[in-house]
């Protein structure tokens, strides 16, 4: 399998990870506290299994290191707030623009990295990016195509954390194994999300909590998905060029916009997801686009 197709199947697990993510935050899970401590917990474990089972490089030196957990961090930043705003806004909103860090890549991987891409893969990115940003948008009842800047801007901060953390872990990539990338990548996680959810009363919330079985069932398997997803993203990102890497998984939208238009005609109250008849279109149009860019990378 080739990086780019890897890319794409990232991008359709992850797409799935966010749907459920959405559906837990907005209308299983009790609080977001109560939602971060049993995904931290499963993300710990997977990183103490992991820390047993691939060792770091011996001759490695500090830099490596350095960059390994710096873009874990930032990698875990940015999921912290995708999280925290699917709890509260639509995750076709909030999915797409936060989509946006390829353009943020590309930029920083020609003097960071020294990467050089042709002007038809900048086409591309560019393709995609607008695309993901034209799936966010809003309509009013006057039926006039807006734009919430607040919200925007919030999305655009776990944007560039998400750029930061490619940059980062394509160089760190060149002394570690993706393997080893994952694995501190994990850990890191599970620290962000165990630091402000161990509390009593996240366990009391859990315990008392409806349906609580069937909820902590779905939430498991999301994150038995999120990891390959992260994984398979972590080795395209080894082996291809960082920018086109993060721009084909950043076509996560448009799977995010299939998946909940599937779930709204087969189980409709799944999702806070009404898109309107003038959405529908303005998406669906945006999909064409996103489907365009990937294409223009694949034959490139």
């Amino acid at each position: 399998m080739t990086w780019a197709n890897t890319a794409i199947l990232s991008a359709a697990i992850l797409g799935v990870v966010a749907i459920i993510d959405s559906h837990l935050l907005s209308k299983r899970m009790p609080s977001f506290r109560a939602y971060l401590l049993p995904v931290g917990i499963i993300h710990l474990i997977y990183s103490l299994i992991c820390f047993s089972l691939f060792s770091f490089p011996e001759d490695i030196g500090i830099m490596p290191v350095v960059a390994t957990v710096v873009s874990s961090i930032l990698r875990a930043g940015a999921v912290y707030i995708m999280l925290y705003s699917l709890m509260v806004e639509e995750v076709s909103r909030v999915v797409p623009v936060i989509s946006t860090y390829p353009i943020f890549v590309g930029i920083m991987a020609m003097p960071l990295l020294g990467e050089s891409l042709h002007y038809l893969e900048w086409l591309a990115i560019i393709i995609i990016v607008v695309g993901a940003i034209m799936i966010s948008a809003q309509q009013s009842p006057s039926g006039t195509t807006t734009w919430s800047v607040k919200p925007l801007l919030f999305f655009f901060g776990s944007s560039l954390l998400f750029a930061l953390a490619d940059i980062s872990s394509k160089y760190a990539l060149g002394y570690v194994s993706f393997w080893n990338m994952f694995t501190v990548s994990e850990f890191c996680m599970s620290g962000i999300f165990l630091l402000p959810s161990i509390r009593l009363q996240s366990l009391r919330q859990l315990n008392y909590m409806k349906q609580r079985n069937s909820a902590i069932g779905l939430l498991t398997f999301n994150e038995i998905l999120s990891p390959i997803g992260i994984l398979l993203s972590i080795w395209a990102l080894q082996r291809g060029p960082v920018s086109l890497v993060s721009t084909i998984v950043s076509s996560r939208p448009m799977f995010v916009v299939i998946f909940a238009f599937i779930l709204s005609r087969i189980s409709p109250g799944f999702l806070n997801w009404n898109p309107g008849k003038g959405r529908l279109g303005l998406r669906l149009i945006a999909t064409a686009m996103i489907v365009g860019g990937i294409t223009i990378i694949q034959l490139m």
